[in-house]
């Protein structure tokens, strides 16, 4: 499953927050339980249904994220 495929938007799902398909998992969870000290198999302890490709896909979604955003001095 590619990053475009594993994270989604929709307005009727976490007020369209970007979250894993298929869970209301938010990519925000994901970066915050790992800035928490929580590692990838904690996260996958807490949330079986994910796989480890999901949880690196949100995490390579919020790269991303920050490395096209506009930096205005």
């Amino acid at each position: 499953m590619t990053q475009q495929a594993s994270i989604i938007r929709n307005p009727a799902v976490m007020m369209g927050k970007p979250t894993i398909a298929g869970t209301r998992i938010t990519v925000e969870l994901i970066v915050r339980k790992l800035a928490g000290g929580f590692t990838i198999d904690d996260i996958l302890g807490m949330y079986p249904h994910l796989s480890r490709e999901q949880v690196l896909a949100a995490l390579d979604y919020a790269a991303n994220l920050i490395a096209h955003e506009i930096v205005i001095e």
